[in-house]
C-alpha cells in the first residue's frame, strides 16, 4: 500500500514502513528532500506547529535584528521549531516584508559556530548538502570523506533532489565535478551510487542473496586482489533490505563478517565507502551515531559534523539516532552534546535535539 504525503513527510504504509510518495513543491520552486525510504515512523510532529505563521516568524526574526545587538534565542525559538518546509516559507516572507534576503541579514548579525548552524538551518537539506558537496571539492584538495558520507548515505530520491539542487545553486553537474574530483575505484562507486538506481523494493529474494554472497566473495577473498564491480553493483543497486540477507548469507556460508571482508580487501577512502554502504543497510541511525560520537571524542570537537547530521537528520531518523546513541554509548547524544558544545552554538543544537 502506498503512503500518503503530507507536506514532506511521507506518512507510514499499512506495514510500519516508510514509503515513498512524490516530493511536496515549495512555493519557491524547488522540491523538498526526502525522508529515508528505510527508516521508520518519525517523531517531527513538534516542529509542525498548527498555529505557524510565517509572517509573525519573520516580524520575529526581524525585531530579534534590530537595533544594538541580536536576540539569539529569539532566532533558536523560531528556527529550530520549524520544518525545513516552514523555515522556506519564512524566508520568503522576510525579503517580501523587508525587501532583503535573510540569510544575508543573519550573516552580519551572527559568527561562528551558531551562524554555521542557522544558515544550515535555512536551507533545504539537499540544499545544504549540495553546498556541503561543492565545498568538498572546489579549491586545491577533495574531501572524500565527505564525499562519502553524503552519497553513500541517502536514498534514490535524496540523491536526485541533491542532484538538482547542486544544479540550480552552482549552475554545474554534480556527477561530472565527482568524476573531474575523484580517481580510480572510488570514482567509479561514487558515479554508481550518483545514478540513483538501488531498488527500493522491500521484498527480499533469497536465491538473489545467495547468489550475491558468491560473487562478493568470488570478487574480494576468492580471488587475488578485488574486483570491484561485482561489489559495486550489489552495494550501490541492491535494497537494504536485501543487502542484510546477504550480509547473512555471506557469513552462514564463508564464516565471516561482511566488514572484516571488505578491511582485508581494500583500503583508504574506498574501503571508507564499502563499509558506508554496508553500514547504512545494516542500520543507518547506529552510523549517524557512530558518526556523532566520533565528531565528539576526544579533545576538540567536530562541529561541522554535528552540524550536518543534527540539520540533515532532524526530520528523518534523528529519534532513532538519539535511540541509537544511548543505547551505543550509555549516554544520551543531547547530554553528549551539552558537555562538548557552548554558548548560543549549544542552545541551538539542544532545541533542535528536543
Amino acid at each position: 500500500a502506498q503512503g500518503r504525503v503530507f507536506g514532506c513527510l511521507p506518512l507510514s504504509s499499512s506495514s510500519g514502513e516508510l514509503v515513498a510518495g512524490s516530493p511536496a513543491k515549495q512555493a519557491a520552486g524547488s522540491t523538498c528532500c526526502y525522508l529515508n525510504g528505510n527508516t521508520k515512523a518519525l517523531s517531527t510532529e513538534k516542529r509542525h506547529h498548527h498555529g505557524f505563521d510565517a509572517d509573525r516568524d519573520a516580524k520575529k526574526i526581524h525585531s530579534a535584528c534590530k537595533g544594538a545587538g541580536t536576540d539569539e534565542k529569539k532566532i533558536i525559538e523560531v528556527l529550530s521549531s520549524r520544518t525545513a518546509e516552514q523555515r522556506q516559507q519564512i524566508k520568503q516572507k522576510y525579503n517580501a516584508l523587508y525587501g532583503k534576503d535573510l540569510e544575508e541579514v543573519l550573516k552580519g548579525e551572527l559568527s561562528g559556530n551558531f551562524e554555521k548552524a542557522v544558515l544550515a538551518l535555512l536551507d533545504l537539506p539537499c540544499e545544504y548538502e549540495a553546498r556541503e558537496l561543492r565545498k568538498a571539492m572546489k579549491g586545491a584538495g577533495t574531501d572524500e570523506p565527505l564525499l562519502i558520507e553524503i552519497l553513500c548515505t541517502r536514498n534514490n530520491k535524496e540523491i536526485i533532489n541533491i542532484k538538482e539542487a547542486y544544479k540550480r545553486l552552482f549552475d554545474r553537474d554534480l556527477e561530472s565535478d565527482v568524476k573531474s574530483d575523484t580517481s580510480g575505484s572510488l570514482r567509479k562507486i561514487l558515479v554508481t551510487v550518483l545514478e540513483a538506481t538501488r531498488d527500493e523494493n522491500q521484498q527480499v529474494n533469497t536465491e538473489l542473496a545467495e547468489q550475491d554472497a558468491t560473487d562478493l566473495y568470488k570478487a574480494g577473498e576468492g580471488c587475488w586482489g578485488t574486483e570491484e564491480l561485482a561489489f559495486n553493483v550489489v552495494l550501490a543497486k541492491r535494497s537494504y533490505s536485501q543487502l542484510r540477507a546477504t550480509f547473512q548469507a555471506y557469513e552462514k556460508v564463508y564464516g565471516k563478517d561482511i566488514e572484516e571482508s571488505i578491511k582485508s580487501e581494500t583500503s583508504g577512502d574506498l574501503e571508507k565507502a564499502y563499509l558506508t554502504l554496508v553500514s547504512c543497510a545494516k542500520d543507518c541511525p547506529g552510523y549517524f551515531a557512530t558518526l556523532l560520537h566520533k565528531s565528539m571524542k576526544g579533545a576538540g570537537t567536530d562541529e561541522e559534523t554535528l552540524i550536518r547530521v543534527l540539520v540533515t537528520r532532524a526530520e528523518t531518523d534523528l529519534p532513532e539516532i538519539k535511540g541509537k546513541f544511548q543505547q551505543m554509548y550509555k549516554k544520551s547524544l543531547t547530554e553528549a552534546v551539552r558537555s562538548d558544545t557552548s554558548g548560543e552554538f549549544r542552545k541551538l543544537l539542544l532545541a533542535i535535539l528536543h
